[in-house]
């Protein structure tokens, strides 16, 4: 006998993880523009000693974007196939 699927067996998407995942990309997005700046504005400018200070704050900020952008999308996809 095969088994039939019912109703109350699907599953649907978490749209709360979904709102949550897509929240973290949106933050993650204008970090990533604005990271990229820092690093490129640190590089640029290696004749200044304080300069190094924006390229260790840059680092550390791409570091945390780069978490948020894979921990977003980690989620969405746990809303969507969980």
């Amino acid at each position: 006998m095969p088994t039939e699927m019912k109703e109350t067996d699907q599953k649907y998407t978490d749209k709360q993880l979904l709102v949550k995942g897509l929240k973290r990309l949106a933050l993650a997005l204008p970090l990533l523009l604005l990271t990229t700046y820092v690093l490129t504005f640190a590089f640029l400018n290696k004749d200044t000693i304080p300069i190094y200070i924006f390229l260790i704050l840059g680092i550390i900020a791409m570091a945390i974007t780069i978490y948020l952008l894979f921990n977003g999308i980690k989620i969405i996809l746990k809303s969507i196939f969980n």
